[in-house]
């Protein structure tokens, strides 16, 4: 596995407790929308065998500028040490790595399942489809519980407003009916939710990302609704 040299640029809020750090992309660093890095916080040993480690997906597109991971804020080790680091530290990615990636076969539809954080590899693999002007429909619906826990609903948005081949369903499973004069969906997403926005669930490749108990529930339901375990592809966040 290569290790690459890099630098923190930026950090923004994305959600409520969410954050996006902006990271030097690697000169000759190259990956697909959809794979993942290993992060490494440098330590202060002169060897810097004190340094912390945790996996993610990249969230910016393979065309971007800029290496963009994003996570929860939890209060971890890493998370805090993450969360005070300074701009321009040095740290070091290992990657890229996975097969989370967008299949080729533009005739079949692409629906991707998020939950929570597990938006960042799809918003890659988004990014990269309206950049390259790709063929495939694609439908993204994206589950939290609350508006202020859903991360990227802008970009999102833009993504549906650039890209004609893309619909954006996000649903809330903690928000009453008309909450905020909101008119979207509402609930876990469920076979009759993908039927109303996909139409027919036999024929699409799915990608499901988020917790694990939301991609092991989604799965369940996609079987159950009679779709092929072989056209659903899954990525876990455990411990995210």
């Amino acid at each position: 596995m290569i290790a690459y040299k890099s630098t923190l640029l930026n950090r923004t809020e994305v959600a409520e407790e969410t954050m996006a750090f902006h990271f030097e992309k690697p000169r000759n660093f190259l990956f697909k929308a959809g794979q993942y890095i290993d992060l490494h916080l440098l330590g202060s040993e002169p060897d810097r065998s004190n340094g912390l480690t945790h996996t993610f997906s990249i969230a910016s597109s393979p065309l971007a500028e800029d290496l963009v991971v994003t996570t929860r804020m939890r209060d971890t080790e890493f998370k805090r040490a993450l969360s005070a680091m300074p701009i321009g530290t040095e740290v070091q990615i290992e990657g890229p790595m996975g097969s989370f990636a967008l299949h080729n076969n533009t005739a079949r539809p692409a629906v991707l399942l998020a939950g929570g954080i597990g938006i960042a590899p799809f918003l890659s693999i988004l990014s990269h489809a309206a950049m390259e002007k790709l063929r495939h429909p694609i439908f993204l619906f994206y589950a939290n519980r609350y508006f202020e826990d859903a991360a990227f609903m802008e970009a999102l948005w833009k993504l549906g407003e650039a890209n004609p081949r893309f619909r954006f369903v996000p649903t809330f499973t903690r928000l009453p009916k008309n909450y905020r004069g909101w008119k979207g969906e509402t609930g876990h997403i469920s076979p009759e939710m993908l039927s109303t926005h996909v139409g027919r669930l036999r024929g699409p490749i799915y990608y499901l990302a988020g917790p694990p108990a939301m991609v092991a529930g989604a799965c369940r339901t996609l079987c159950e609704a009679g779709v092929d375990q072989d056209d659903i592809r899954t990525e876990e966040f455990a411990g995210y």
